[in-house]
């Protein structure tokens, strides 16, 4: 029993001896004692005082002198006014210690064949363009939320939705055809999804072209800049031959399918090489193409239903003012769907596939307001945990020089960042001589543990939910509050136990405290190890992977 379940406990005790009344475990508030006053845990008195009918300082006092009169637990206290600082007895420490040594799962709930079900989705690429450091930032957060969700007892399911279908995915088809000399990832010697993302930037250049020149020809015939700016993006040949490609796409045009097939397992193949890179994976990976069909099929059921409502023009809509939000588009005109109705298909499948106790997507911020509506929509739906339904909402990450443009071609590739993180760890090792007794191989192997150390935690130690900046020069430093500072630590300690075991040094798990001290500190650092457990509890709660980071 962890010494704060002990504390609760006698406490319980104490109030019932003292004063006859018998109250719960939760009405026994405990916390760490703050660093200006004496003490380990406080108890919070003030809840205490109707019970007692005392000053906040005689009822802590009074409860203090019982509980240390009366139980192993105490060994000193002090009282300022409606809190009651308690020191916990040395042999205390010791034995929890010995205790966390003796569980190797310490502070994790193994999952059971009835733990609730978890599916957490993460990653959720676009196939016209490689992953970026935003994906990362996200790989890297769900991965993490996964292992927390595991932690605390939970089944996990790790999945995620491929955007393989939709205009922007023509746009770089369309680009590849007019501009790609037939050029494939063996001739170009790029990967796949690098090779398609320069045909995605390479239609945005040329589409903005044709934007300039019909702009001005209208303006120049006389309409003011704002519409004939809008009518040059609608009427831009390039965009019209792209919209035509994803007509033709939904409607099953086989030589469009063909090239989109092909270009699409390019993409998955440079995808895999970089979540290999990171060391991430999925249980179960899901795509667009697939789900959008099942989404107006519920779109449509709904429709029947009065869920939703037709417009003149042909389109679907949800009235979700009654919900305090506005009405939300969910079948173009012509039919063809959009991301909210992709959502909606993927949950059908999901919920068809697993027995969902809890859905938590891992969207960025930006995506705020379309998971309030997803949420609606799925539970009007009938999804029973649709209305439930977690999005872990983190914040953007920008770069000493400002954000990232994928269409601009100014993104943080995925690739080039690992790549420059290994080769920034294996400078600072080699100029630090670090590594002087080690093979070329294992250099560049610890290079890759380090470097990839310090971009991950980097990024977990900030809170989720922020905005950051992201410094690799920060990241890589050996000290401070750095993945590669904690990574070296962590050898340090590693070598002492093996140089205590060379001179047949071991530490039996209980010794008579005449023979085995305890000083402040090393109280203060058990009491830190056994916060573990807390730290670990609250990130499952808050999904908040910088609480175990700090």
């Amino acid at each position: 029993m962890q010494i704060e379940q002990q504390l609760s406990t006698a406490v319980i005790a104490a109030l019932k001896a003292l004063y006859g009344a018998d109250i719960t475990a939760e009405q026994v508030q405990i916390q760490k004692t703050r660093p200006e006053f004496e003490g380990h845990l406080t108890i919070v008195v003030f809840p205490f005082l109707k019970i007692s009918r005392k000053k906040p300082e005689d009822t802590a006092a009074e409860i203090g002198t019982w509980l240390t009169d009366h139980t192993p637990l105490v060994s000193a206290h002090n009282a300022v006014i409606g809190f009651l600082n308690l020191t916990i007895a040395p042999s205390l420490w010791r034995q929890m210690l010995a205790d966390i040594d003796a569980d190797p799962h310490y502070g994790l709930i193994t999952p059971t064949a009835e733990s609730p079900l978890v599916m957490i989705e993460y990653s959720s690429p676009n196939t016209n363009k490689p992953l970026h450091l935003g994906h990362v930032r996200n790989n890297l957060l769900d991965w993490s939320v996964a292992q927390i969700a595991e932690a605390n007892g939970n089944r996990v399911v790790k999945t995620n939705i491929v955007n393989d279908r939709g205009i922007h995915i023509c746009k770089s088809m369309l680009a590849w055809q007019k501009w790609g000399g037939g050029g494939t990832p063996e001739t170009s010697g790029k990967k796949g999804d690098h090779l398609i993302g320069d045909y995605y930037v390479a239609f945005d250049k040329h589409y903005h072209e044709e934007v300039k020149d019909i702009k001005a020809r209208l303006m120049a015939e006389g309409l003011d800049e704002e519409t004939a700016e809008t009518r040059a993006k609608a009427e831009a040949p390039l965009i019209v031959e792209a919209h035509d490609m994803l007509v033709r796409w939904e409607h099953g045009d086989k030589d469009v399918r063909d090239l989109w097939r092909k270009m699409n397992e390019w993409v998955y193949a440079g995808f895999d090489e970089t979540y290999k890179a990171l060391g991430v994976s999925f249980d179960k990976i899901y795509y667009e193409s697939d789900t959008y069909l099942e989404g107006k099929s519920k779109v449509m059921e709904g429709l029947e239903k009065g869920l939703f409502y037709r417009r003149d023009d042909n389109s679907v809509w949800a009235d979700l003012t009654a919900d305090g939000l506005d009405e939300k588009l969910l079948l173009r005109s012509d039919g063809t769907s959009v991301y909210m109705t992709q959502d909606i298909g993927t949950a059908k499948l999901r919920f068809q596939d697993y027995p969902i106790d809890k859905m938590v997507y891992v969207v960025g911020n930006e995506q705020n307001y379309h998971f309030q509506v997803l949420s609606i929509l799925l539970d009007k739906l009938g999804f029973s945990w649709g209305k439930d339904l977690v999005h872990f909402s983190y914040g953007m990450v920008e770069l000493p020089n400002g954000k990232m443009k994928s269409r601009e071609g100014t993104v943080v590739d995925a690739d080039d960042l690992i790549a420059t993180m290994i080769d920034s760890a294996r400078q600072v090792m080699d100029e630090a001589g670090k590594n002087t007794d080690m093979s070329e191989q294992e250099k560049q192997n610890v290079a890759r543990i380090v470097g990839l150390g310090a971009l991950k935690y980097f990024l977990l130690k900030v809170d989720a939910r922020k905005n950051m900046l992201f410094n690799p020069e920060e990241s890589i430093d050996f000290n401070g509050n750095t993945g590669p500072f904690i990574q070296y630590t962590y050898a340090r300690i590693r070598s002492i136990l093996r140089k205590a075991a060379d001179k047949g040094i071991t530490l039996p798990a209980a010794l008579p405290a005449t023979e085995c001290p305890i000083s402040k500190k090393e109280e203060a650092l058990i009491q830190r190890i056994a916060d573990f457990r807390v730290a670990v509890a609250a990130a499952g709660k808050d999904y908040s992977p910088s609480g175990i980071a700090a």
